[in-house]
């Protein structure tokens, strides 16, 4: 596991982030190295001064004599001393306060002096252990260090009408400490609110920690803060890898750093674009430079602004830790739409949240059979999907749950006198009935309805019992289903039935047509509550998504309880959220706006 840096310090005016500061993480095995003028010099990096190791945590931690610093002017600020400690100067983003420790000097071992670069390669803590991004911080260990180099070359023997010269000989110093921090849209979001009070996620902020009146034998060049959320997203636009955008951004930042900055005139525009032009192709790296690039996704489409809001984009989750551990989805109104079918971006956003780690757990009116019949169309079902037979489940209005390896944990079976009661009814007055029992249906004549539940619903196919006498002797029954119009059910079946079960069964609603009797005191929730009992979890750890009435114990239970908007009015009432549609991928949008 990466050692873990704690939380940033806070600086007396003004705080840089709110109260619940994410912290970051540092990428280890750094080694030291040193800059030459020379061109034979090789850079690599060595761990920031700034980050001690706390014996008492075992974990790396900013020392507590320092504190860290984050401003800029528009990409960057520069600051000064006014006798209350730094402030930034210009247009600020972000600003705090540092203290700094003397730095012993090094002994020269030969006439040439050399330059000690200190680089901090850091992923911000929300941001999950992704493959490719920490092969990319990897990468970057030996890239920012490479970038610094050509640029400190670019410095020495150039004119620059527009750049900034605090920084004039890097000559002049013994180190040059860097840090860059690689994070997700959300975090850069919060900096670019509370700085830029403009509410949206940027590509790259760089904040100037060089005072030069301070006269400090170290170069505090500054931090980096890209987000690889948006980098990904560019990447993409501009047909390039994520790691080429990463550097693009990367050297955009550092010029910055070094006084380059577009926003002051188009003079300076030109300047800075043609220097990330010059250092790119200096360093072999592929793609134009940032400035040329967002010139042209200008000029060649005019794409909206879009609105910030706190839905993740698809293909993005892999930027954001979870916020809950299990996830538990309701099938008939809710991941299934009208026509009873998954959406391929509900199957999408279903594949990313597993992973990415996440449990997805099916508590369902349906039998087993039905679910797994389903859902393996979407290529959801299997071993490694959200449904098998050796995976938990809630089926039957919770009668029938399924714990660990898929073996059965509860059952709970409906009163035999409101089973019988319930056949005879459906005899005498030809009204289609369905007996559920754990992985069976029985009913007791065919008709159009009963063949639906199978052909549409995908629930096992009906057996025809000869007599309501053989159905009673047949199985246990779990639940019974009335298969009418929406009419019917409101009219007759449920004021009915609703009347004849008092006391000794419920009477459930899942979809519009069909009524459903299942055992008194029973309900999805209880047997929500009941697989986290067995799986050892709590109900803060879980989501859950539903539309019917049939839902609402599951939505009050969970930490999270989220009603589509097509549900039924009961199930909004208790709902903490209200989302889109099971036709408008409702789902999905409950995944990506808050699951992560």
């Amino acid at each position: 596991m990466l050692p873990r840096l704690s939380p940033l310090l806070r600086p007396l005016h003004p705080p840089l982030l709110p109260s619940a500061t994410p912290m970051a993480r540092v990428i280890p095995r750094a080694s030291l190295a040193h800059f030459s003028p020379s061109p034979n010099a090789v850079a690599s990096i060595c761990l920031s001064p700034r980050l001690g190791f706390d014996t008492n945590t075992n974990r790396f931690g900013v020392s507590p004599s320092l504190k860290s610093s984050l401003s800029a002017r528009g990409f960057h600020a520069l600051c000064r001393d006014d006798g209350r400690g730094l402030t930034p100067l210009g247009r600020v983003w972000a600003s705090q306060q540092r203290e700094y420790r003397k730095v012993r000097r090094r002994a020269v071992k030969s006439k040439e002096k050399e330059l000690e670069l200190n680089v901090s390669i850091c992923i911000e803590e929300d941001l999950p252990d992704d493959p490719e991004v920490l092969s990319i911080s990897e990468m970057l260990r030996l890239n920012v260090p490479m970038a610094m180099k050509v640029a400190f070359d670019g410095l020495k023997d150039s004119f620059y009408k527009t750049r900034d010269t605090a920084i004039s000989d890097v000559g002049g110093f013994e180190s040059v400490e860097l840090s860059l921090l690689l994070c997700n849209d959300e975090f850069i979001r919060k900096l670019n609110k509370e700085w830029r009070d403009e509410d949206h996620a940027t590509d790259v902020l760089s904040m100037s920690q060089h005072a030069p009146e301070l006269k400090l034998p170290i170069l505090m060049l500054g931090d980096i803060v890209i987000s690889v959320e948006t980098a990904a997203r560019q990447a993409e636009e501009r047909g390039h890898a994520l790691l080429d955008e990463i550097r693009i951004l990367m050297v955009h930042g550092l010029l910055h750093l070094l006084g380059f900055d577009h926003e002051i005139s188009e003079e300076a525009e030109a300047e800075m674009e043609k220097e990330e032009e010059l250092l790119l192709k200096s360093l072999g790296w592929k793609g134009k430079g940032l400035i040329q690039s967002a010139y042209d996704a200008e000029t060649n489409a005019n794409f909206p602004e879009e609105k910030a809001d706190d839905r993740k984009k698809e293909g993005r989750l892999r930027f954001y830790k979870p916020k809950f551990n299990y996830i538990f989805c309701d099938m008939d109104g809710t991941l299934l739409n009208s026509k009873s079918q998954i959406s391929s971006a509900n199957a999408r956003a279903l594949k990313e949240a597993v992973s990415r780690g996440v449990k997805v757990v099916i508590a369902t009116g349906k039998a087993r059979p039905a679910v797994i019949s389903i859902l393996k169309m979407a290529d959801l079902a299997g071993k490694d999907g959200v449904v098998s037979e050796f995976s938990p489940g809630v089926f039957l209005q919770g009668l029938l749950v399924y714990g660990r390896q898929g073996r059965e944990i509860f059952r709970r079976n409906l009163d035999p006198n409101v089973c019988r009661e319930a056949c005879l009814y459906s005899w005498e007055n030809k009204v289609p009935l369905i007996a559920f029992t754990k992985d069976r249906c029985l009913t007791l004549f065919d008709d159009p309805l009963v063949d639906s539940l199978h052909t549409v619903y995908r629930e096992p196919k009906a057996e025809i019992m000869p007599s309501v006498d053989h159905l009673l002797a047949a199985v246990d029954i779990q639940k019974v289903i009335f298969l009418d119009t929406s009419a019917g059910v409101t009219t007759t079946l449920r004021p009915y039935w609703s009347e004849a079960t008092r006391d000794r069964a419920t009477v459930v609603q899942a979809v519009p047509d069909m009524l459903e009797i299942v055992p008194l005191g029973t309900s999805k929730g209880i047997g929500v509550k009941m697989l986290l009992d067995h799986l050892g979890s709590t109900a803060k750890e879980i989501m859950a998504i539903g539309d019917g009435e049939n839902d609402v114990e599951m939505l009050e239970l969970a930490s999270l309880g989220i009603a589509l908007s097509n549900g039924s009015e009961k199930t909004k009432t208790v709902a903490n959220v209200i989302g889109a549609s099971n036709d408008e991928d409702g789902v999905a949008d409950a995944i990506y706006r808050y699951a992560f």
